[in-house]
């Protein structure tokens, strides 16, 4: 299948913020052939022609999610995260159904597309009912089937040997791809997250887990161990091969050392953070020294949407208050980094730009609008993406080529009835 998509302007979603404008996408069986200007365009005369009236930019990646948790949206409002967990969260997650997560997972998933989000880090339970759920929507999912001590969990021990047999069972078309989610230093025993991060080294798998997210869980770590989160982690084998460490929100220089040393990405939270008042991370500080950062909008339950756009300009302003500096990240940048940047902190070159080579996820934002204009210059577009609220102007979505957003609505499932069912799901579950 080809097809040539023509938009008035494409955003590649590099650091620069290259615009391309007057342009052409070439796609062939989901990937992307061609780009640039209409007036060099190659031949397509067999093609589907697709036009957009505004810009192309690509799928956007959440890079840490527990997107199942629209469950849970708004539940323990202005709690700290503590108490949040023990006291909502988990009491509330002891009575889930494999058929609640998969019913929420389509709609968290829908509830994503619609707003340009095409892929998402999933570090949640039932990690076979959420790849079901992103088959039904036609998103994507890396999902880091969780490691916690939960009440009516099997032992760890077992939940790391169900997690690993299930990256055998990945299809190879990039759709769903399994990694281990051990959940965090301060509620995994040391000895089975060196195993986990050993196994996932072995199998090519993402190790994704939270670090440093508040300073009270790193305060308690120095005071049992002597040793901050990622040096404990360093000092037990865990770091080294795809590993992905979520907020990292309480790190010093020798902090930052070990993440360069040992190429460690990180998901950064900024909503769910600020929710929360886990503390601003060192954005700067991280890109300044080549550490790979993505961008995560966290549970629905502690940012509480899924809207990675706006998340991303709550990161560059917080960048700017954190450095006094209205350069500390740019309007480019921000968008980078819930594209391509999360692409390369997931270890997937195969998404997050619209480029070559790459898998046409592609959204469509309509630029006829107040808040699309004056445009004196194409990086015009890209500060209006970031400063404008243009997730609403989401008007439709590809993924690999095939259209799961049209006009604004989700095409492969009945939001709608979704709603429904997730509010009579969520009121069981509140014990209402």
């Amino acid at each position: 299948m080809r097809q040539r998509f023509t938009a008035r302007a494409v955003v590649v979603g590099d650091r620069s913020g290259t615009v391309v404008t007057d342009a052409v996408v070439d796609v062939s069986d989901g990937l992307v052939t061609w780009v640039g200007p209409a007036a060099d365009a190659p031949p397509a005369d067999d093609a589907e022609q697709v036009a957009v009236p505004g810009v192309l930019m690509p799928g956007m990646v959440n890079a840490h999610s527990h997107a199942p948790m629209v469950l849970f949206r708004g539940q323990g409002e202005g709690l700290p995260l503590e108490r949040w967990l023990h006291e909502v969260m988990w009491p509330r997650e002891a009575r889930l159904t494999p058929d609640d997560v998969e019913v929420a997972m389509t709609a968290a998933s829908a509830e994503m597309l619609r707003a340009g989000v095409t892929t998402s880090v999933e570090m949640y339970f039932e990690a076979e009912r959420i790849a079901a759920a992103v088959g039904r929507t036609g998103a994507r999912a890396v999902i880091a089937a969780p490691m916690v001590p939960l009440p009516g969990m099997p032992p760890l021990e077992e939940q790391l040997a169900a997690a690993v047999a299930l990256a055998d069972g990945a299809p190879d078309d990039g759709t769903v791809e399994y990694g281990l989610g051990p959940h965090a230093a301060y509620t995994v025993p040391l000895p089975l997250l060196r195993e986990a991060a050993g196994l996932a080294r072995d199998h090519g798998m993402l190790l994704h887990l939270h670090v440093a997210e508040t300073a009270t869980e790193g305060a308690d770590l120095l005071a049992a161990h002597g040793l901050s989160v990622p040096a404990l982690l360093a000092s037990h084998d865990v770091l080294g091969g795809r590993v992905l460490a979520a907020h990292c929100v309480h790190l010093d220089d020798g902090d930052l050392e070990l993440w360069q040393e040992y190429d460690v990405a990180v998901s950064h939270c900024p909503a769910s953070n600020a929710k929360l008042a886990s503390g601003v991370a060192r954005l700067r500080d991280m890109l300044d020294r080549g550490i790979r950062v993505g961008l995560g909008t966290d549970g629905p339950a502690s940012n509480d949407g899924l809207d990675l756009l706006a998340d991303a300009r709550l990161a560059a302003q917080l960048a700017r208050l954190r450095e006094s500096s209205a350069t500390a990240l740019t309007a480019a940048e921000a968008l980078w980094l819930a594209t391509g940047a999360s692409a390369e902190a997931i270890g997937r070159p195969d998404l997050g730009q619209v480029a070559v080579g790459r898998r046409a996820d592609l959204v469509h934002v309509d630029t006829r609008d107040l808040g699309f204009e004056p445009v004196g210059d194409p990086a015009d577009l890209v500060t209006h993406l970031i400063w404008s609220g243009a997730s609403r102007l989401v008007r439709d979505v590809w993924v690999s080529g095939r259209q799961v957003v049209a006009d604004g609505i989700c095409t492969t499932v009945d939001a709608d009835a979704l709603r429904v069912d997730v509010a009579q799901r969520a009121a069981r579950l509140a014990g209402a």
